[in-house]
């Protein structure tokens, strides 16, 4: 037999006759079809109105594009609640004559993650991102980039936490 026709007939059979696999290096137990998400509010004293809207979205849209998990409103296989305990922002750099040449804005989210068919999936931990920025810039001239950018890493972090179990 031809080696690359033993080694298609690998690509086709293998990965099908594996109970869980993924190319995306995901790797749900079979028996988990679901996952729901429920809105991430913002309990923390200072609120930016984009905040929680961006960060629920960023989280849904992860699943829907990097699982096969079918995404329900609510009462997923693995279900995920969560809140926003903490943004501020902080000085952290030091400058001459004694100002801040730095601050520091800080997000902070609370997630708690169920999952009745496997409880090895289910967490609750508190997942913390940070960007500093010059301070000479307001934190409205930088906030919405600065969003962006820590809720595509916390959306990262929360997604290898359930997904990748790390």
């Amino acid at each position: 037999m031809n080696w690359s026709k033993l080694l298609y007939l690998l690509l086709i059979f293998v990965p099908a006759s594996c109970g869980i696999y993924s190319f995306s290096g995901v790797s749900y137990s079979e028996n988990i079809k679901t996952v729901s998400i429920a809105y991430i509010d913002n309990n923390s004293a200072l609120v930016a109105p984009e905040l929680s809207p961006t960060l629920t979205n960023k989280l849904r849209n992860k699943f829907i594009s990097q699982t096969n998990l079918r995404m329900t409103e609510e009462g997923g296989d693995i279900a995920f609640t969560g809140e926003v305990v903490e943004y501020n922002v902080v000085p952290v750099g030091g400058g001459d004559n004694n100002t801040t040449s730095l601050n520091r804005l800080q997000i902070v989210v609370h997630i708690k993650c169920e999952c009745e068919k496997d409880k090895k999936y289910a967490f609750d931990e508190r997942f913390t991102q940070f960007s500093d920025f010059d301070a000479s810039k307001s934190l409205a001239d930088v906030e919405s980039d600065l969003i962006g950018t820590m809720t595509d890493n916390l959306v990262q972090d929360i997604f290898n936490k359930s997904a990748l179990n790390w």
